[in-house]
């Protein structure tokens, strides 16, 4: 794996900060790519080459894409990582976010893959690994737009994986569970302050401390993530699906053997 080139999105905090410091470590060459560079100096002074990057702005996305050609020759691995949940009953969330959620955790995610696979092709090898979540596979209340696009995640990932096998490029997904980086405390804030004070505001409060108890008492850190992703793209043969981190395998688990009524009575036992 030395002198593959990787490139990993939202690489200024949690799972992304951590993929790119393991990987650099060994012995990869690793792009990390934000629009927050100066929460990466620290991983400038490991070796990182660091991109500014909006996954919602084509300019930048080309730009980046270009220097890493125009570097390295090849690009061998995207870590489609950028992405971040804003929480609130749906009729309160202005359709605005929405748009927003789904330009960085979609849109985003589809662009820059666009923009890789013209190399990947040519070498006739890569791998795409897109972070998703566990929500992909369920909902929650005050979630819609969020899984919505976790969702999608899914369902282009799986598309894709066919286009991509005759080309001898591997799609990757990673369904996180709770993971202890900024994403929790992101969305509880949201929550509360889209719909803490609305007619959906009781559950909302309920909900904003399940959250803020679930990451607290099981969430995962970061490197759970970040070891995971070493391992698939290490793999000559991964997975499609890796659920890794806290309470993903087994909520996944209780979603497939469940009924929808009984996991929705479920889920909403734990915001009494």
């Amino acid at each position: 794996m030395e002198n593959k080139v990787v490139l990993i999105t939202g690489a200024s905090s949690g799972i992304g900060k951590e993929t790119a410091n393991l990987l650099v470590r060994r012995g990869y060459i690793v792009y990390g790519a934000a629009r927050r560079i100066d929460k990466m100096n620290d991983l400038k002074e490991l070796g990182v080459k660091l991109l500014e990057m909006d996954v919602t702005n084509d300019e930048s996305m080309v730009r980046g894409i270009q220097k890493i050609i125009e570097t390295e020759k090849r690009i061998d691995i995207l870590v489609n990582n950028a992405g971040y949940g804003s929480f609130g009953a749906l009729e309160d969330v202005p359709v605005s976010e929405a748009k927003y959620q789904f330009d960085v955790n979609i849109f985003g995610l589809a662009r820059l893959t666009q923009l890789v696979l013209p190399y990947m092709r040519k070498q006739m090898s890569g791998k795409i690994v897109n972070i998703s979540s566990m929500g992909g596979k369920f909902g929650e209340p005050h979630g819609a737009w969020y899984h919505a696009t976790k969702f999608a995640v899914e369902g282009l990932s799986d598309s894709l994986r066919m286009e991509l096998k005759q080309f001898n490029i591997d799609v990757v997904i990673i369904e996180p569970g709770a993971i202890k980086s900024e994403w929790g405390g992101i969305a509880k804030e949201n929550l509360l302050k889209v719909s803490g004070n609305t007619a959906y505001k009781n559950l909302a409060k309920k909900h904003a401390a399940l959250i803020d108890e679930t990451y607290k008492r099981v969430g995962s850190e970061p490197i759970v993530i970040a070891k995971t992703i070493a391992k698939a793209i290490n793999s000559n043969n991964p997975k499609t699906r890796y659920a890794v981190g806290g309470g993903a395998k087994l909520l996944l688990f209780m979603r497939r053997i469940l009924s929808d009524k009984l996991f929705d009575k479920l889920f909403l036992s734990q915001l009494k």
